[in-house]
């Protein structure tokens, strides 16, 4: 008997009870770009135009890089400045395909990461007109739709196979070359 009470209290007090399953849960909002401090604006002006229309967890992200933008090098808020405007002249489409192999990288095994950190420092070191040359030649080159989602990790290197030597055509033992034509080189050694 105390234990159909017991069931019968526990049941009661689930049902009334609210439930989290029904808990209203308010939407994510960020400040709008008129809400935005003078120096919020000032740090973020590249990203203006489009402010209004980024999601709200992006908009969290670029106020707390404002926030920590003052306590940067000259050096990081000039890369921060220098991102923002690259990012903001690319299409959907690019910055949808740079946001897929920064997904890459951050899986890549720390020895994919260091190849990739040796080949950009080597890139760093070319001359500008070499860099111009490349970048330009990867332009003028279309990326397949396929290659899109690929990893920028550089594959491993493998060892080609060494090709065999030719080795000489057997003459017909019956027959006897035209005199018109050479005999075949001998085989190098």
């Amino acid at each position: 008997m105390a234990r159909a009470f017991l069931a019968l209290v526990s049941v009661t007090l689930c049902l009334l009870l609210p439930s989290p399953v029904f808990a209203v849960v308010p939407p994510l909002t960020q400040p709008s770009w008129v809400e935005l401090t003078p120096q919020q604006k000032q740090i973020l002006a590249p990203l203006s135009a489009e402010w209004d229309q980024l999601e709200p967890w992006r908009r969290k992200k670029w106020v707390g890089i404002a926030q920590r933008y003052p306590a940067m090098t000259p050096e990081e808020q000039a890369r921060i400045q220098r991102r923002m405007n690259e990012w903001i002249k690319l299409t959907p489409d690019q910055r949808k395909a740079v946001r897929e192999q920064y997904k890459d990288v951050r899986k890549a095994t720390p020895e994919q990461k260091e190849v990739l950190k040796q080949k950009w420092q080597e890139y760093k070191e070319l001359p500008e007109d070499e860099k111009s040359r490349l970048k330009a030649q990867a332009a003028a080159k279309p990326v397949p739709k396929s290659a899109a989602g690929k990893p920028l990790t550089p594959a491993p290197l493998v060892p080609r196979a060494q090709p065999k030597p030719p080795t000489a055509p057997s003459p017909p033992a019956a027959s006897v070359p035209p005199a018109s034509v050479a005999p075949p080189p001998p085989p190098a050694q």
